[in-house]
């Protein structure tokens, strides 16, 4: 999906889908197309652009594009997937990475969280709170576990929830999001089964301080709960701290 910035305010064409996990993932990828810049999720975008032309451009809230959707099929759009199409929104966002640098991102979320979690996103990028990548899970085949690994942070995924083989999860309807979630893991109590997802066990410990750590001293937490969403780190049979839904 690509972003055309141009003029003060800047204006968004949904150009094309990248296809490839590996571009644009840490350096710029921009050429001139009418004067104006190409930006696309996972690309950084440097601070002179945005201080000439804002940030409204890489907010934006649309009904899944075509070419996102059939990327989708399969991967998070699962066969059997019972969520409808038209159910669903495709965001495009700005995220500032552990290094300060303004990031593209792209989440696809259900539309009646859509309008929260961009002025979320918002808040998050005004906040300068870290976030190492937003990418759709598709990009990690539909893969939860491979996404959580590469610490990526995702929404919609048509799937059972962790652990069990029939219920189905928040992120199934799009009415769930993970933020930062190598170093917020998930985590089943050993009386039921003990499980540490994605493998973070050195992350569990949460009275160390690290980067990406959500707890209830941060802008993550406060941004979240604000609008209404629940945080798995407070539920009482398991934790699952990278996990907000409504």
């Amino acid at each position: 999906m690509a972003l055309k910035v141009r003029g003060l305010f800047g204006t968004i064409f949904v150009l094309s889908l990248l296809l490839s996990v590996a571009a644009c993932r840490q350096t710029v990828t921009q050429e001139v197309v009418e004067g104006g810049e190409i930006f696309y999720p996972g690309c950084v975008v440097p601070d002179e652009i945005l201080e000439r032309d804002g940030i409204d451009s890489f907010f934006v809230c649309m009904e899944i594009p075509d070419s996102v959707f059939s990327f989708m099929k399969g991967r998070s759009y699962k066969e059997g997937c019972t969520v409808s199409r038209n159910d669903l929104r495709y965001l495009i966002v700005l995220h500032r990475n552990l290094e300060g640098q303004a990031v593209v991102g792209e989440l696809v979320v259900n539309k009646k969280i859509s309008a929260d979690i961009l002025e979320i996103m918002r808040e998050l990028y005004e906040a300068s709170y870290p976030i190492e990548q937003m990418r759709l899970v598709d990009y990690y085949e539909g893969n939860d576990e491979q996404s959580m690994a590469a610490n990526n942070s995702s929404a919609f995924n048509w799937r059972t929830q962790t652990g069990s083989s029939a219920k189905i999860s928040k992120h199934a309807t799009g009415m769930a999001i993970d933020i930062n979630p190598l170093y917020n893991p998930y985590y089943r109590f050993p009386y039921v089964n003990e499980t540490v997802s994605p493998g973070g066990d050195l992350y569990m410990d949460r009275m160390w301080e690290f980067p990406f750590k959500i707890d209830e001293d941060e802008d993550c937490y406060r941004i979240f709960t604000e609008h209404g969403f629940k945080w798995g780190g407070s539920w009482n049979s398991l934790r699952d701290y990278q996990h907000f839904e409504k």
